[in-house]
């Protein structure tokens, strides 16, 4: 398959066009990154962006390896003689790697089987007449007699027919007419069915529903999919893939039909029996069952990716002292006290919980903490104890001299970070528990500077996250945190080596050498000094200059998200409109000449004039616009609480604001203060009621929701934005 015709078959797919295809593989093919092309060659382009950016990515490799795949397979099958202008024609037109293994299947090297000893017994012959339906003049048991001898093993007439249909019985199992037409009809008529295994307990009944469960498999849930194969694992369910015999038989006798005429007809009968259930319907439902499973996975990966992207981009609190708190009953709660920098000054230990229960001791010392240091803002983990913390937390900011309020924030992955080299190396002084507390403090300050410190697997806001493909999942989580990093943009002066490596164009050793350089030779004054670092080479400056800003710098664009490249067109154009790049009034003079362009329709005479295309011309004036600017400022701010409410307090019909924690297919669960988060089913959003839960609805955002039912034996709170 040639680079054109991948091209055209990929633009089809995502209805854009070959050229735009073609420019962004070739961009790729240079060691581009995703997050530079969207942002920095729009025109080159056609302005893609990035999620049509990766699957063009994912589907010229796919089709790369196709091609790849099919020319080994067809060499392979040349060399062993077999290779016939039929075969080479259906391995041509093959569109899936699938179709390509099923075309290889016959030929393919394989172990010794039943059929195989019946060919080394050298019963082919016998078989290709069972095949064809031939009508001999010989009798049977004349055709069969000369194989019953000791050089073959075979004892009677029955054990050579026997053989000879073993080997009609692989070839129609290895046939690709064969195997696509059951895989469609398990795909649309069979059914996923479970039945509980008694000798295995199941105590809490987790998996109930699943007891006595079936269901076409076109209709299951990705969600149920994953808890079944869970249940399959642990013993509790025994999983299966339906589909009736004797559909799969009528498949293949419609494929292969048996000649009354012939008397070799029972015999293909026999062999189409055998084939079915000894080889093809085990083969297919493992089959069945990966396709499945692979689709579920899948899904999985894209909620967590979802759910990743509103998470890491939560606004930060900026310029506030924060006081950390790690609950915990036995071993106590950490304290931690950080700066409006992230900066550690303070912490210790308090048992306000059984079995101590030193809570008015407890009390004492966080007021002294906020007092002495000036606390703004108490992070309480959301983890065990965290609501009786939270009690005890506004019980002291009522009593407080100072404005205090606090915020629920999720510890998920703290104990990650607090045992991992990043945390040893940043507080080598300190016990794990309380460098995870830092981390619960400085996620409210900035939630993706401290959470890249984490690997995103252990975050914690997806589906069966710790079931799927941990190197799918890797690798569509990494692209989520790059993303986001360089959506937002690093300040190259305060950003840990951590938060550098997710920068486009950077690695970690780059990342560590630019730390390093930092701290011999003091901040960075201009983006070009970044040559000086070891390591940042011409290509690895050109992808991540743009994304690399710095604050009180020389030189007013490098605090912008303008690439270097374009200074010069930039320059050309503040001169053109008799502006200074440090006039007060920069912003203000750009945002009413971009509305100008925008109404007039004269962006491409300016952007001819000073050199770049629209795009640039666009983003470049949003830039002046708003110098420095973090997109995440636009968003709304976490809930801030004084007071705690308990569930007891929960009437129907009741009002509150809350803060989405996880979204999965079925709703999202919402944290509204209380000790359990509560439930806000799809159908009870807002938006088209055809439209998923992830198209309506997102983490960290804050909703206003009215309480439907609340369930105190069980937990459970039902919610609504109806």
């Amino acid at each position: 398959m040639t680079n054109d015709a991948i091209f055209a078959t990929v633009a089809a797919a995502l209805d854009v066009r070959p050229a735009q295809v073609a420019a962004a593989v070739k961009l790729f093919d240079e060691k581009c990154t995703i997050p530079f092309v969207a942002r920095y060659r729009k025109e080159v382009t056609g302005g893609l962006d990035e999620v049509l950016l990766e699957q063009i990515q994912d589907r010229v490799a796919y089709l790369r390896a196709l091609s790849a795949r099919k020319e080994e397979v067809r060499k392979t099958i040349e060399e062993q003689g077999k290779l016939t202008p039929e075969l080479a024609a259906a391995i041509e037109v093959a569109a899936t790697l699938q179709q390509v293994e099923d075309l290889y299947l016959p030929y393919r090297p394989k172990r010794r089987t039943r059929a195989s000893i019946a060919r080394e017994r050298g019963l082919e012959p016998l078989a290709t007449l069972i095949l064809t339906q031939a009508r001999p003049e010989a009798s049977l048991s004349a055709l069969a007699l000369p194989f019953v001898n000791e050089e073959t093993g075979l004892a009677s007439e029955e054990e050579v027919w026997a053989g000879a249909r073993d080997i009609v019985a692989e070839v129609l199992a290895e046939d690709a007419a064969v195997r696509g037409a059951l895989r469609e009809a398990y795909a649309q008529e069979a059914l996923l069915a479970a039945r509980r295994d008694e000798s295995v307990p199941d105590p809490q009944g987790k998996y109930a529903m699943y007891y006595e469960y079936a269901e076409p498999l076109e209709r299951a849930q990705p969600h149920r999919v994953l808890a079944l194969n869970r249940a399959e694992r642990e013993g509790v369910l025994k999983v299966a893939v339906d589909l009736p015999p004797e559909r799969a038989l009528g498949l293949i006798a419609a494929l292969r039909p048996a000649d009354n005429a012939s008397p070799f007809a029972g015999h293909l009968r026999e062999a189409c029996e055998d084939a079915c259930k000894r080889l093809l319907a085990p083969s297919l439902e493992r089959e069945v069952r990966a396709a499945l499973t692979e689709r579920a996975e899948q899904h999985a990966i894209a909620v967590f990716a979802a759910n990743l992207r509103p998470l890491l981009l939560q606004p930060p609190i900026r310029g506030r002292t924060v006081l950390g708190i790690d609950p915990g009953y036995v071993t106590g709660c950490k304290l931690a006290v950080v700066d409006e920098t992230g900066r550690y000054l303070a912490g210790t230990t308090i048992y306000p919980h059984p079995p101590q229960g030193r809570t008015e001791e407890a009390k004492r010392e966080i007021l002294r903490l906020c007092e002495t240091h000036q606390v703004d803002v108490i992070a309480i983990g959301n983890g065990t104890a965290s609501r009786e913390t939270e009690v005890l937390v506004a019980d002291v900011i009522a009593n407080a001299r100072r404005e205090l309020a606090y915020v629920m924030v999720s510890e998920a992955g703290a104990s990650v970070y607090s045992a991992s080299t990043v945390a040893r190396e940043e507080f080598p002084d300190l016990e794990a528990a309380q460098r995870g507390n830092i981390s619960i403090a400085r996620r409210l300050q900035d939630p993706l500077a401290e959470l890249v410190k984490i690997d995103p697997k252990s975050i914690g806001v997806g589906l069966y996250q710790h079931d799927v493909d941990q190197k799918a999942l890797g690798t569509s989580l990494q692209r989520v945190v790059e993303s986001c990093v360089n959506h937002v943009g690093v300040d190259v002066n305060t950003a840990s080596a951590s938060l550098l490596q997710y920068v486009s164009g950077i690695n970690r050793r780059v990342a560590e050498s630019i730390v390093a350089y930092r701290n011999q030779h003091g901040k960075f004054r201009r983006r070009t000094d970044l040559r000086k670092v070891p390591g940042m080479g011409k290509i690895t400056f050109q992808q991540a200059a743009g994304f690399l800003k710095i604050a009180e710098g020389e030189d007013p664009l490098d605090n912008t998200s303008i690439h270097p490249e374009s200074y010069e067109a930039c320059a050309k154009l503040l001169r053109l409109l008799a502006v200074e790049a440090h006039d007060p009034v920069l912003a203000t003079k750009m945002g009413a000449f971009r509305r100008q362009l925008e109404r007039s329709g004269d962006a491409a005479v300016w952007a001819a004039e000073i050199g770049v295309g629209v795009p640039t011309l666009l983003d470049m004036l949003r830039d002046l616009e708003k110098p420095g600017r973090d997109p995440r400022d636009e968003l709304p701010r976490p809930v801030l609480r004084k007071d705690v409410l308990r569930m007891e307090d929960l009437q129907e019909g009741m009002v509150l604001t809350g803060t989405v924690r996880n979204v999965v297919d079925f709703g999202a669960f919402v944290d509204i203060g209380v000790k359990q988060d509560g439930l806000l089913h799809v159908s009870e959003m807002k938006g088209p009621r055809a439209r998923p839960a992830m198209e309506r609805i997102a983490v960290g955002d804050v909703v206003e929701v009215r309480v439907l039912r609340v369930d105190h034996e069980r937990g459970r709170i039902a919610l609504s934005m109806k």
